[in-house]
């Protein structure tokens, strides 16, 4: 069993704070990419932060931004360390971050549930802006990797729906 201290809960809280590069709307810890911090000496933090896929440009920009807000914490050494298993799923993306995304004009990753568990049936996406499931894709890559471009055929907005991984 792990402990964590009140230092590290405290350390932990202000890397998860870090908004996102390229979703600036929502926070790491939103995002669900901080996978922990261990204090692991005097003025030493060692960060584990998973990529939302393997090769995602944001990662350098996460980590400096971490290392950055724990520096000016006063934390001298700050170790970002890159996991990659367990791979990121969308299902790590907390219910505020769902709702910032959404309110944000982006359609939020439908949940894919439990690894070997039964498959979602409901294959509606519903826009954003006004709530319709009559959307279409128009680009399988939007703006990030991790986002296609659809169109609501209701109220014609386009809008970024962040796909479930």
């Amino acid at each position: 069993m792990v402990t964590t201290t009140a230092l590290e809960e405290e350390l932990l809280a202000l890397a998860g704070s870090v908004p996102d590069p390229e979703l600036p709307v929502l926070t790491l810890a939103e995002l669900g990419v901080l996978r922990g911090l261990q204090l692991t000496a005097p003025g030493r933090v060692e960060v584990r932060l998973t990529p939302t896929y393997t090769g995602c440009p944001a990662i350098e920009t996460m980590s400096a931004d971490i290392e950055r807000v724990l520096h000016d914490h006063g934390i001298p050494e700050v170790e970002v360390r890159t996991v990659l298993s367990p791979p990121w799923t969308t299902d790590a993306i907390t219910a505020e971050g769902r709702r910032k995304l959404a309110e944000f004009g982006i359609a939020p990753p439908r949940p894919t549930g439990p690894a070997g568990g039964p498959v979602a049936v409901d294959l509606t996406l519903r826009c954003p802006h006004c709530g319709s499931t009559d959307t279409t894709l128009l680009s399988r890559f939007s703006s990030t990797a991790c986002k296609a471009l659809r169109r609501c055929e209701s109220c014609r907005e386009p809008f970024d729906h962040f796909k479930e991984l």
